[in-house]
């Protein structure tokens, strides 16, 4: 099972992040946390394939970036995906304003991950703040993480 779910996570990462890059040559983070692992990355619309912006709603945009967050659980040695609602916001990171970011599910199998959609400015640092509901019978996890965007023309 952690095989074909590996293939099918890295499979929809590749697809909704960065098209024919493979994982290896992008920042993918994640925290522990106990038994799960809180994965996160960043990137901008424009490197999604337009058949896959098309195919979940995303708008393709210079000025616009992705944020995806997918949490896995590790059970009897084995990593299997968990549905955990995100919320979260980003701002600059010397701007006190923060914006909140708006999630929604995507499904691809057994893997699911939450994704939002947001607004970036050339070469600004951008800093995300999440809550990351990964177990309900505990408080949300606690996320917090700053990139710099750069907008290819």
């Amino acid at each position: 099972m952690l095989k074909r779910f590996v293939s099918c996570h890295r499979a929809l990462a590749i697809a909704l992040l960065l098209g024919l890059l493979p994982l290896s040559g992008q920042a993918q983070q994640f925290e522990q946390v106990g038994d799960y692992q809180i994965h996160y990355s960043a990137v901008s619309t424009n490197f999604l394939p337009q058949s896959v912006a098309e195919a979940h709603g995303i708008q393709r945009s210079p000025a616009m970036a992705l944020l995806n967050v997918s949490v896995l659980e590790e059970v009897d040695g084995e990593l299997r995906p968990v549905n955990a609602p995100v919320s979260g916001t980003v701002g600059e990171v010397q701007d006190s304003e923060r914006t909140p970011l708006s999630f929604r599910t995507l499904r691809s199998g057994e893997t699911q991950s939450q994704v939002a959609v947001f607004r970036i400015r050339e070469d600004t640092p951008m800093h995300f703040t999440l809550e990351v509901s990964y177990d309900r019978n505990r408080e949300p996890a606690e996320v917090s993480f700053i990139q710099r965007f750069h907008i290819d023309r």
